[in-house]
């Protein structure tokens, strides 16, 4: 296993919660939330029961029609696992749970019985689908489970020590030197395209093979494809999700849906844009009307972006209906001459890392005078008195106009401005020019 951040969160609920509540572990699929729920219970409990309801028998999905006797359940548990459970010292998994609705409705009453903690793991659980006829326990503490970040890749490479020292070059804002910032760029590239899904990079450790990388990451898209067709069978979420490459690429302010569904627009996909958002699969950036501390309030759920939750599986979506060997973007990507077209690809890997940092994701545009393009800031982030604009380019180039458009017409509400790029760290005037693998400090 590798090391993973939510373990930290994990012990923290165990610590604070003392089994008040139930753990659940949301993510999207192969994002490794099985198997860190299964170390956290092995190292952390005397026993601990797996209840893998993806491979659990028709009986024991049966236990949980009634639980009005937890004597019975437990035994049940016990002698069907053949695992002994001591009170407050062991654990019960429900792994997959979304496939077990009555197992998640028990959560209320196994909290309030005490014996034992209890850990839920689940890709597309939010979906109504998958909550109807239950009662949702309020007894749950819920973990967002994203893909591996670049520091946790960097971990995974045997490298602990490199994010705390940019951190606090950052923090001083003290430049790197050329040569040293050309070989972050290539390790940043390099995590670019083999994304943060814990299989991927295991099969890039074991091979450091990016075609058998690739394979994995089809396999991937390929099973949330098949979730997108269960939920949706017109096809319609797996258009929406594969057209995200292509329209980032656009350059558009918004995403274009009727260029994806005819004869729809955002106005008819409000309720897909949100399966893909609770699938935890796809990231969705609105549009902030005024951009300002409390921009929640203010978004135009009819103008969105969409981005994926991984960045590698972006790269091979861009791709997935050709051959490897036609992949340009894994080529272009590490001699650094990708072309400005696919410049979506750091804007994707930007996304990912402000949301890994608990960051929301907004953008904005407004009209340029006397022409018929717009000024965009790519993200605004807020700290919570100021806001700052974040412009995303896949050069070199320090150019801002967007940053110094936004600059004069919201003055008053701006903290910072970065621009994040390729080149070393550096301040142009009031603007922070920085490597893109530091947008991950914002």
């Amino acid at each position: 296993m590798f090391t993973r951040k939510i373990y930290e969160y994990l012990l923290e609920w165990k610590r604070r919660d003392s089994g008040r509540t139930a753990a659940l572990i949301e993510g999207p699929r192969r994002v490794g939330k099985s198997t860190v729920a299964k170390a956290f219970a092995q190292n952390e409990y005397r026993t601990h029961i797996l209840v893998d309801f993806s491979a659990a028998s028709q009986s024991v999905g049966e236990l949980f029609e009634d639980v009005s006797d937890l004597d019975y359940l437990f035994l049940q548990l016990q002698l069907h696992y053949g695992v002994q459970l001591h009170k407050r010292e062991s654990a019960i998994i429900f792994d997959e749970v979304q496939l077990c609705p009555k197992a998640r409705q028990t959560i209320k009453h196994l909290v309030a019985d005490g014996r034992y903690d209890y850990i839920e793991t689940g890709s597309l659980i939010s979906i109504r689908r998958n909550v109807q006829g239950i009662v949702i326990p309020s007894e749950e503490y819920k973990l967002q489970m994203r893909p591996m970040d670049f520091e946790e890749f960097k971990w995974a490479l045997g490298d602990t020590g490199t994010i705390p020292l940019l951190k606090k070059t950052f923090e001083e804002r003290r430049p790197l030197g050329d040569q040293l910032n050309r070989k972050l760029m290539r390790d940043f590239r390099l995590y670019m395209l083999v994304g943060g899904m814990p299989q991927a990079v295991s099969s890039y450790i074991e091979t450091n093979n990016l075609q058998a990388v690739d394979t994995v990451k089809r396999g991937i898209i390929s099973l949330y494809e098949d979730d997108f067709h269960k939920i949706s069978p017109s096809g319609a979420l797996s258009l929406l999700f594969d057209a995200i490459p292509a329209q980032l690429s656009k350059k558009a302010s918004r995403y274009q849906v009727s260029a994806v569904l005819a004869n729809r627009q955002a106005s008819d996909v409000l309720e897909e844009i949100s399966e893909l958002k609770e699938s935890k699969t796809t990231l969705v950036a609105y549009h902030a009307n005024d951009p300002n501390v409390g921009m929640s309030s203010s978004i135009d759920l009819e103008k969105f972006k969409l981005y994926l939750a991984d960045t590698g599986l972006f790269v091979t979506l861009m791709f997935k209906d050709r051959d490897f060997t036609d992949n340009t973007v894994y080529q272009a990507l590490l001699s650094d001459k990708l072309p400005a077209n696919l410049g979506s690809v750091y804007e994707n890997v930007v996304a990912q890392e402000l949301v890994a940092q608990g960051h929301k994701l907004f953008y904005h545009t407004w009209p340029k005078k006397g022409a018929n393009r717009n000024y965009e800031i790519d993200f605004v982030v807020s700290d919570g008195k100021k806001i700052s604009p974040v412009e995303v380019k896949s050069s070199g180039y320090k150019t801002h106009a967007s940053l110094d458009a936004f600059g004069e017409k919201y003055a008053s509400r701006i903290g910072r401005r970065f621009l994040a790029y390729t080149k070393d760290l550096r301040q142009d005037g009031d603007v922070t020019c920085m490597p893109t693998y530091m947008a991950r400090f914002l």
